[in-house]
């Protein structure tokens, strides 16, 4: 089977988590959605048709895809999948070529034959996709569709269970209690329980399988003194510090991990080593969240959560949302984030001792709680250079000019959020006061 994963319009509306990668390469539940169509379905080759700024980054990423090639699509049918699409796995075996499957109205997967593909050289892209999917027997197909970053939030936990594959011989190590010893307190059912043989749990942990499957990837390190409860997926080689994860949680690969997180997913090589808490929200690689920074996740009155993903608030409908932050991006000792928080692409965010705002457009700063465009790219991709080096990772030539890219097209958003928070700072409320 030939697989095309194809990014739609709607990509944008996911904010700072999908500037610097497509929106199948966000990751829900244990895989990104791209890694687990690949895996359900025989993919003999595949290929992706994203937003161009990211071509040369995912070229490099992933030499064995045929990207924006639509020369290649003469070379056989080819299945194009939607990359905000959730499929069931029940529907994926009943895709048939000759139909064209739809969520709420919009296309999420039609095979495309060789002699078709000269409409993707003669309009837009979603404008031939909706084309060729006209010619076809449409049919409504089960799965979710996502829309926006806290959608793939709300689905992980579901995602999670789909994902786990009980322990196999071969596959994983022993139940923890036989391997690790009787400090190793397991609740609910061993079968639930999946630790590859090269990962270590120290004493004292509690895996709570009650409510869903744990599975630990290989080269992981859990410390005493952390409880784990399911739906999680801890990644490989990360480390958990004497932490509270709670059900719901993705702690991708090469991650340091402490405190408490809630329904979160961290992408990858994030650092979240010490104590704060983490709810509902999506952390992008390379983000360093230092010691006491915490996101609310929750308003006072209990209220539905706006989030101000480009600055203007969007209705999520929801009561439970977090903070959504891109990669790079650092904070300094307890910062606070406020609920529905929308943190850009490679920003400095330090203290102020109360809520931070709730919109930092990517490469901004924020000191004293006061939101400025006064920053230095040199310096932050050095430190980017920096940062990756300890995990054994190095910022390509690629990736630079990705972000500098980011940075000059970001640019109107920074002047127009550091105008935006002037006005607000300087409006009075009585003469000569200012809000609160």
């Amino acid at each position: 089977m030939r697989v095309a994963f194809y990014e739609d319009g709607a990509a944008d509306e996911f904010g700072s988590v999908a500037l610097m990668r497509p929106v199948f390469e966000l990751v829900c539940g244990r895989y990104s959605l791209r890694e687990r169509l690949i895996r359900r379905l025989h993919v003999a080759e595949w290929g992706a048709f994203v937003r161009r700024h990211l071509v040369e980054v995912y070229r490099e990423d992933h030499p064995e895809c045929r990207l924006n090639d639509t020369a290649w699509l003469l070379g056989g049918p080819t299945l194009f999948l939607n990359g905000r699409w959730l499929p069931t796995p029940d529907a994926l075996l009943r895709i048939d070529p000759d139909e064209a499957g739809l969520v709420d109205d919009t296309v999420v997967y039609v095979t495309v034959s060789p002699a078709e593909s000269h409409v993707f050289a003669r309009q837009p892209f979603d404008d031939a996709l909706n084309r060729l999917a006209r010619t076809r027997r449409t049919v409504d197909t089960a799965g979710q569709l996502l829309h926006f970053p806290w959608d793939v939030v709300e689905q992980n936990a579901a995602q999670l269970l789909a994902d786990f594959t009980p322990p196999q011989n071969g596959r994983a190590g022993p139940p923890p209690r036989e391997r690790q010893g009787s400090n190793v307190e397991v609740l609910g059912p061993a079968e639930s329980i999946a630790i590859d043989a090269t990962a270590a749990i120290e004493p004292f942990v509690v895996l709570d399988a009650r409510q869903g499957p744990i599975s630990i990837d290989a080269g992981a390190v859990v410390r005493s003194f952390t409880r784990i409860e399911g739906p999680c997926h801890v990644g490989r080689e990360s480390h958990v510090f004497r932490a509270e994860i709670r059900g719901g949680t993705t702690i991708g690969p090469v991650c340091r991990v402490g405190g408490e997180v809630e329904q979160s997913v961290l992408h990858a090589y994030v650092n979240k080593s010490h104590e704060g808490f983490l709810g509902h929200s999506y952390v992008c690689p390379w983000v360093n969240l230092a010691a006491l920074s915490t996101t609310s996740d929750l308003k006072g009155d209990y209220s539905p959560v706006d989030v101000p993903l480009a600055g203007d608030p969007i209705p999520t409908g929801r009561v439970k949302v977090g903070s959504f932050i891109g990669d790079h991006t650092k904070t300094g000792l307890g910062c606070l984030f406020n609920t529905g928080s929308s943190i850009g692409v490679m920003c400095l965010i330090l203290p102020a001792g109360r809520l931070l705002p709730r919109f930092v457009p990517s490469f901004a700063t924020v000191w004293n709680g006061e939101l400025s465009d006064h920053w230095d790219l040199e310096r932050s991709l050095d430190t980017a250079r920096i940062a990756m080096s300890r995990r054994n990772r190095e910022l390509t030539d690629a990736h630079e000019r990705l972000l500098r890219h980011l940075c000059d097209e970001t640019e109107p958003d920074r002047r127009a959020a550091v105008e935006r928070a002037r006005k607000k700072q300087a409006a009075p409320v009585l003469a000569g006061v200012r809000p609160v």
